[in-house]
């Protein structure tokens, strides 16, 4: 969907009432999250097995060294060193492999999943913290020279109820670009600073947290 089009939708949303969506659409906001959680679950699987590896490696060069001190003790010559299988060369070489970076949308989700698991106990408070942060993303996105929209005073009560307490909320404005000045008074996104592909990729993030009753639930 184009950025013009997301945010007319928005408007219309804000608007009008929210409507039932359709089974059809779903099913498809679950398949994508249970999508997303899959390949997290598989990252987290991976990052385990080789932190057994590493600690079974530990182990036996522990026994190695123990070993080879008892022989020591006992006055015998040290054993011939093994020669290494070329499976564990590769394997070696895998564990030095970088690692990609997440993205920013991955950030965010990640960012408003943890949101919402922080309180959980309260998923009204949690929508309303989403959609209010939409709201200052949105305005933004249509007004991005003016600068009203672009600082958000921390001490404002509304914004400290509805996002601000909240842990997660001002994570995710930082990472949409804002940063704290004066001293940690206010939240500021420089003009030179706003990015309409974050903008856009945050309102996709936030829109799918919504409306996916599926999301953060796993």
């Amino acid at each position: 969907m184009g950025l013009k089009c997301f945010w007319l939708s928005f408007l219309v949303s804000e608007v009008g009432p929210e409507r039932i969506r359709i089974g059809k659409e779903l099913l498809e906001a679950k398949r994508i999250e249970e999508e997303n959680e899959r390949k997290r679950l598989l990252a987290l699987r991976k990052a385990e097995k080789e932190e057994e590896r590493r600690a079974r490696e530990k182990i036996k060069q522990k026994l190695e060294e123990d070993k080879a001190e008892r022989r020591r003790k006992l006055g015998l010559p040290p054993e011939e060193p093994a020669e290494a299988k070329p499976s564990t060369v590769v394997e070696e070489k895998k564990s030095f492999l970088p690692v990609r970076p997440a993205t920013k949308a991955e950030q965010m989700r990640e960012c408003l999943r943890s949101l919402k698991q922080n309180h959980k106990e309260d998923d009204t408070r949690v929508k309303k913290a989403f959609q209010t942060l939409l709201t200052y993303v949105g305005n933004v996105a249509r007004n991005p020279d003016e600068e009203k929209f672009r600082k958000i005073r921390l001490s404002n009560q509304t914004f400290q109820e509805r996002v601000g307490a909240l842990k997660g909320g001002i994570e995710f404005l930082e990472i949409c670009g804002f940063e704290k000045i004066d001293g940690g008074e206010f939240l500021f996104l420089p003009r030179d600073k706003v990015e309409m592909a974050v903008l856009n990729s945050a309102g996709s993030e936030l829109d799918s947290a919504i409306k996916n009753p599926f999301f953060g639930v796993l």
